[in-house]
């Protein structure tokens, strides 16, 4: 939990900066209104209030938008979002139950990486959601289709999102921690993640519509208590994933290995008295 909450942390952090980022790249491109759509398929996941907050936020990074932005934008995402998986490689490689063995240069490469391989895979998945159904009509129209692929379109977009979705955190599982083991295995962690984070994200919506009332009890931070929250609960799910994978390894015998193990300590030898001959 200790972890949960230092995640949610690096998440707030690093979400408006990506936020920035978004906002400054949208503007190049030629497609009216596609920001609006990236908010509101984030509004479907992320708590009604917080997205207020959110929407707030990036409205007023936009009116006063500058040159320097998309730099600036890039440059504390790339450093809070690596934090952020830095974090994640260490809370990891507590739930495998394996020591990390790696110098801190290549941990912090690792996390890099990380940030881009992951938030690829993320973008794709939030991609297919943003160009909304209409696509399907436009993609049969090019490539000759027919309607039925027009009428699955809707279902197939929402099955492309969770297969990106679920393959970025098996990715995470099989990439982070200090431990080796095959690639299949943490697909089961993975499922349970996604499906834990799909339901838990709309019971937390239900949850601060009708029971909690934050904005009474914290004023102004309520909103930003409440994505907290969120984040917080997001990272325990992911990490009750990894536990679930842990206990897997230890299951199918593939035990818990770290990639190099660490060097053997040294031990003074023990001076042998006539009571331990005794003894």
């Amino acid at each position: 939990m200790a972890f949960a909450a230092a995640l949610s942390y690096y998440f707030v952090l690093s979400l408006f900066p990506l936020l920035i980022f978004l906002s400054a790249v949208v503007g190049y491109l030629p497609i009216p209104g596609l920001f609006d759509h990236i908010l509101g398929v984030l509004a479907r996941v992320v708590p009604s209030d917080s997205m207020g907050l959110v929407r707030k936020i990036v409205s007023e990074i936009i009116l006063s938008q500058h040159g320097g932005l998309l730099t600036f934008g890039i440059i504390f995402t790339i450093w809070s979002a690596s934090s952020g998986f830095s974090g994640m490689i260490e809370a990891l490689n507590v739930a495998y139950d394996v020591p990390e063995t790696r110098p801190y240069w290549r941990t912090r490469l690792l996390a890099i990486v990380l940030t881009f391989l992951i938030g690829s895979l993320l973008i794709v998945a939030l991609g297919v959601l943003v160009v909304g159904p209409q696509f399907g009509a436009w993609l049969a129209g090019k490539v000759h289709l027919g309607p039925v692929f027009v009428a699955v379109w809707p279902f197939v977009r929402w099955g492309i999102s969770i297969v990106f979705t679920v393959l970025a955190v098996e990715s995470l599982y099989f990439i982070a921690p200090n431990v080796r083991q095959k690639f299949l295995l943490t697909l089961p962690g993975a499922l349970i993640a996604v499906a834990g984070w799909i339901g838990l994200s709309h019971l937390l919506g239900i949850y601060f519509r009708q029971f909690a009332h934050y904005n009474k009890t914290y004023g102004a931070l309520g909103a930003a208590i409440a994505l907290s929250v969120w984040f917080y609960w997001t990272s325990l799910v992911m990490l009750l994933g990894a536990e679930f994978n842990s206990e897997l390894l230890q299951e199918v015998g593939e035990g818990r290995l770290p990639l190099k193990q660490p060097p053997p300590e040294s031990v003074t030898p023990k001076r042998v008295t006539e009571a331990d001959l005794a003894a």
